[in-house]
């Protein structure tokens, strides 16, 4: 039986346990992120640990959630986190660079690997086929020094999409239209994995938009498979050196199967008080 990307991208960084859904499962981490509203904690909780440098491969910290000054409070955090990135080896992202989420995406993201943020939408990276999950401060914190993450080993859900998006209809109302089918509790402990023909029709600005909204589902992770769209997103970026393809095999096995045709969808609206409301 074949993998699902899904479970491609969580073998090729098991540490320990058995892929076995329901069990206990430690992978290895390749990035983090962390923002300003969450990152204070998490880097206190780091220089606690008395590690001296950071041992994953890449570690950033951006400044982009609490950039209103009223007081001296989030400056103070700014200047925190600005000091312990320089003396960590942390890169650090100033106010004004953008939204971690898309700037990780568009500069650090790289398919294949896997990220943790201290942040829900850290899954925004599914997009172009990483396995990137939204995390405690305290986890962000271990994993940045070379600490194990682990989680309940996830079902795999396949979002099988068929046809093309008509005019005025974006890729905003794919992912309401999945919450309207799984609500904001259908995605817990799984990983919603997109595959079908109606991938290739769209971007990965699109599909980082249906990754981002993941969280709202309770998803552990929700991931795009790496194609020839990625590559291209890539190449724009000047980083066509990191693309790899990921596809899952074609004898993989899904716990659950949802369809979707693109051409039958109109747009949508989320309604008070939930995003599943629609």
């Amino acid at each position: 039986m074949g993998y699902t990307l899904g479970q491609k991208l969580i073998k090729s960084h098991l540490v320990s346990g058995e892929m076995k859904a329901g069990s206990e499962v430690g992978i290895r981490i390749d990035q983090t992120l962390t923002q300003d509203a969450t990152g204070t904690m998490a880097y206190l909780e780091f220089e606690a640990m008395g590690i001296e440098r950071v041992r994953t491969e890449l570690s950033v910290a951006y400044i982009d959630h609490n950039t209103l000054q009223t007081g001296f409070e989030n400056a103070d955090d700014h200047r925190f986190i600005q000091s312990c990135a320089k003396k960590r080896g942390v890169r650090f992202s100033r106010p004004g660079n953008g939204i971690c989420h898309q700037v990780h995406l568009e500069r650090f993201g790289i398919p294949g690997k896997t990220l943790i943020g201290s942040d829900s939408h850290t899954p925004t990276g599914g997009g172009i086929g990483m396995l990137a999950i939204g995390a405690g401060g305290l986890d962000v914190a271990v994993a940045m020094g070379g600490g194990t993450y682990y989680i309940t080993m996830p079902k795999m859900v396949l979002v099988s999409l068929k046809g093309k998006l008509s005019p005025w209809v974006s890729a905003k109302d794919i992912i309401l239209k999945v919450l309207q089918i799984m609500t904001v509790k259908g995605g817990v402990g799984k990983i919603i994995e997109y595959g079908g023909e109606g991938v290739k029709s769209l971007s990965v600005p699109e599909r980082a938009t249906i990754t981002n909204m993941g969280a709202e589902l309770g998803a552990t992770s929700s991931v795009f498979p790496s194609d020839d769209v990625t590559r291209e997103f890539l190449k724009a970026q000047g980083r066509e050196k990191d693309w790899v393809e990921l596809l899952p095999d074609s004898d993989a096995e899904y716990d659950e199967v949802i369809e979707i045709n693109l051409s039958e969808l109109a747009p949508m609206a989320a309604m008070p008080h939930m995003p599943d409301i629609v």
